[in-house]
Parts: C-alpha cells; sequence; structure tokens
C-alpha cells in the first residue's frame, strides 16, 4: 500500500531546512504522497527512510521515454484516473504503421505523406510522434531496407515491430541513434531483453492479460530492462479498454509495480471511421500510445483533437497572448474588435473574420483564458479591464478614428465602457458566425 503524507513526514529529518524545495518537510512528504516530487530532492534523508520510502518516492506508471531530443516521445507517468482530479500529463502518442511489404514507391509515398501531418489548432501545432515499422513480410532484408529509408527520410520516432531475431538486429543497428521502441510479440523473450539491453531500448511486451503482463514485466525488470510498455493482444476493443482501466487502477489505487507501465493499442478496424472511433477510445481509456493504419488527413486531424483537448490541464485554459491581431491588410480606417484571449475564442473570432474579407484589428484582453461570458461573470472581463488594456496597447495610434466592436453578449456594458474610454462603442453580434456579414456592413 502506498504511504500517506503523515507517513512519509515521520521518516523525513524534520529539519525543514528547504533544501528540497519546499517550504517544510511536511509540504515535502505531501507531495511525495501525490507523486509530484522524488525522494532524491532531500539530500538529508537516511539510508533506512530510502528503503522504506522507496515505493512512495516512485511514480504509480513507470516514466518510458523513445526517441531523443525535441522529438523524444514520453509516456506513462501519470498520477490519476480521470483528468478533473488532478490533469494528465504525458499526452498519448499517435503512430503509424508503415509495413516492409510494400513497394518501395508505395512506403517512399506513405512516408512522405506522414510527414505533412501536422496540423495548427488553437495557436498549437499537432501532430502524430511516431512511425511503426512492421516486418509483415518476415523478410529481413525488406524490414532493413524499411527501417533505412525511414530513418533517412523521417525525423519521427520510430517503432520496430518484428518476429524476427536477425532483422530486430540490424534495424536496431541502423536506428540506435534515435532510441527506438521494440514491440515483440513472440517467443525468445530473453534474446530481446538482451537486445534491448545492448541498445538501451524501450521495450513493448504483448500479453494476453494483465495477469501474464504482470509475470512478464517482472520478469523483464530483473532481466535489466527498466522501461517497460504493455501490449494487449486480442479481445476486441471492450476488452483492451476493460484491461487498460484495470491495469491503470490497480497501478494508481493499489500501487502494483508490476502493472505500472504505460499502455500500448494497435487498431484492428478497418473501415476509417471504426478505426478512428476505437483509436480515439484508446487515447480516453487508457493507452500511452495509440498505433493506428490509416494516414488520410481526414482521419488524423480528428484523433490529434481528441488528444489535444482531453490533455489540456482543465484548470488552465489555452490562451493566445493578449495583444492586437492584426487580420488582413489593416489601415487606420480598419473595425477593432473587442474579444478575449481564450483560444477558441480568439481563433473562432478571427476565422470569421477571414471570412468576412474586411481587414480588422482584434484585441484580445487578458481574461486569464476564460470565454466572453465566464470572464464577464467572473470579473475579469470589464468596463476596467478593457479600458486598461487599449491604452496599454497604444490602440488608438493604430487606428485613425475612436469606435469600438464588443461582443452582443456584454452588451450591458457598453455604456460605462463608452463613458471610460472616451470611445464610442459599437454591439457587435452574439455568435461568432455573425460577424461577416456585421463587418461588410460596418460603418
Amino acid at each position: 500500500m502506498a504511504l500517506t503524507g503523515l507517513d512519509i513526514y515521520k521518516l523525513l529529518p524534520k529539519t525543514n531546512c528547504k533544501d528540497c524545495g519546499f517550504a517544510t518537510c511536511l509540504a515535502f512528504a505531501m507531495a511525495l504522497a501525490q507523486k509530484k516530487a522524488s525522494l532524491d530532492k532531500c539530500p538529508h534523508v537516511t539510508i533506512e527512510a530510502k528503503r522504506v520510502l522507496e515505493s512512495a518516492s516512485q511514480p504509480p506508471i513507470k516514466l518510458v521515454t523513445m526517441g531523443v531530443g525535441d522529438k523524444k516521445l514520453e509516456m506513462g507517468n501519470e498520477t490519476v484516473m480521470y483528468r478533473h482530479e488532478q490533469k494528465f500529463y504525458h499526452p498519448a502518442g499517435i503512430g503509424l504503421l508503415v509495413e516492409d511489404a510494400l513497394t518501395e514507391n508505395d512506403i517512399a509515398d506513405k512516408i512522405k505523406k506522414i510527414n505533412g501531418l501536422t496540423f495548427e489548432r488553437v495557436g498549437q501545432i499537432i501532430a502524430p510522434e511516431l512511425i511503426c515499422l512492421k516486418n509483415s513480410s518476415g523478410n529481413k532484408d525488406l524490414f532493413v531496407k524499411l527501417v533505412s529509408k525511414t530513418v533517412s527520410g523521417s525525423k519521427l520516432n520510430i517503432a520496430l515491430q518484428s518476429q524476427n531475431i536477425e532483422a530486430l538486429k540490424e534495424a536496431l543497428k541502423i536506428s540506435k541513434d534515435r532510441r527506438p521502441l521494440i514491440i515483440w510479440d513472440g517467443s525468445n523473450l530473453d534474446e530481446i531483453v538482451k537486445l534491448a539491453k545492448e541498445y538501451k531500448a524501450p521495450l513493448a511486451v504483448t500479453c494476453a492479460s494483465p495477469e501474464e503482463a504482470a509475470e512478464l514485466t517482472k520478469r523483464i525488470k530483473q532481466a535489466g530492462v527498466e522501461e517497460i510498455v504493455i501490449s494487449i493482444k486480442g479481445k476486441g476493443i471492450s476488452g483492451k479498454i476493460q484491461d487498460f482501466t484495470f491495469i491503470r487502477r490497480t497501478a494508481l489505487k493499489k500501487n502494483e509495480r508490476s502493472l505500472g507501465y504505460p499502455l500500448l493499442a494497435f487498431t484492428s478496424a478497418v473501415e476509417p471511421y471504426a478505426e478512428l472511433a476505437e483509436a480515439v477510445s484508446y487515447v480516453l481509456k487508457y493507452a500511452s500510445l495509440v498505433i493506428v493504419k490509416n494516414i488520410d488527413k481526414d482521419f488524423i486531424l480528428p484523433l490529434l483533437v481528441a488528444r489535444q483537448d482531453l490533455y489540456s490541464d482543465p484548470q488552465k485554459p489555452v490562451q493566445v497572448e493578449p495583444k492586437v491581431y492584426e487580420i488582413g491588410k489593416v489601415g487606420k480606417n480598419s473595425p477593432v474588435i473587442i474579444t478575449t484571449n481564450f483560444s477558441i475564442t480568439y481563433f473562432t473570432v478571427a476565422g470569421e473574420v477571414e471570412a468576412s474579407k474586411v481587414p480588422t484589428y482584434i484585441v484580445c484582453c487578458d481574461a486569464e483564458g476564460m470565454s466572453v461570458l465566464t470572464a464577464w461573470a467572473a470579473e475579469k472581463f470589464t468596463p476596467e479591464s478593457i479600458d486598461a488594456t487599449i491604452k496599454s496597447l497604444g490602440l488608438d495610434k493604430m487606428v485613425g478614428h475612436k469606435r469600438l466592436v464588443i461582443p452582443g453578449y456584454v452588451s450591458v456594458m457598453s455604456g460605462k465602457l463608452e463613458e471610460l474610454t472616451g470611445w464610442k462603442i459599437s454591439v457587435g453580434p452574439r455568435e461568432a458566425s455573425g460577424i461577416p456579414n456585421y463587418l461588410r456592413n460596418y460603418k
């Protein structure tokens, strides 16, 4: 069982020296209990206490890293079952399957297409992180050729899936600098473990059940491989989700170390919409890496959006920088629209302004990332805050008029805002969809 904060506190030096970065030993103990700190932050803890506190100082789900540098993919290290309890820290990786049975031209086209799967949404760049290379032909030479082309043709992380030991050895020699993930579903586990140790690569082991996973991870860890990923085969979508939920809950609630590892899921559905639904389901419950077959933009984008929404911090809305944004070739007579710095609000408004083809200034006020109505209700979007914003930005020097357009939902503030700023206030539409027509008729 995991130790409580008070249990941990009893074993600490209780000097409140602050060397750990916390104000008191009690605060440090509470952070340890919540898996928000590591025991090595305390330089004064005794060897005996270290031994007792080992389980409390380790995250319930092992952090596994594949890849290197800025492109590396971190998986695991989560501390809660549900996002609203705190937040999820490491977004599930999205991997795209490429098989060596394809022709050389098809492989080249597929890698090129995968490299282009980068999108911008609410000010963030979203993209897949991994290419999974599968030795579906069983031919060593074809697999090695595929790995060589991918290493030279893409900067994405790499996973190697083969049941051919010799093929894996050659593939690891080529891709070792990329620190690939080895995916194993076969016999000769001891040989694979040796390869993982030799190349310092994380190892994904395929199991039929959580019970088998617990046995295999213990065996692999005892052999010297620490970074392990669990994959459950068969059982269909509902069966996998049940197993994933059981594994996550057992690792978090019962501190079962043999199941405290990231989870890998392959999609099995053939029809695109069915595969998308399956992939999103795995992202939600509780895969750390999902590998899909479809690489069409219309398939990948909604999957990435679903992941982005799930892994945003529920206590910290996605925000844009509070400033003046210029849409189109603005001039001294261009309209000025006021809104908040909530990303979804800004990009929705910006999209509608672009659609109007009317060059416009958009002023984003700092409302701590809240939407217009929420910010107004929380008194974060008020006449006083808007007045302070337009003065600090020097808006009067950007335009040759003194007219502002505020959202229709906060029309109630128009009188006071006009009095404070000295600018003429116009009330815009309530919904962003009304902006194009409003701007085209704006005078």
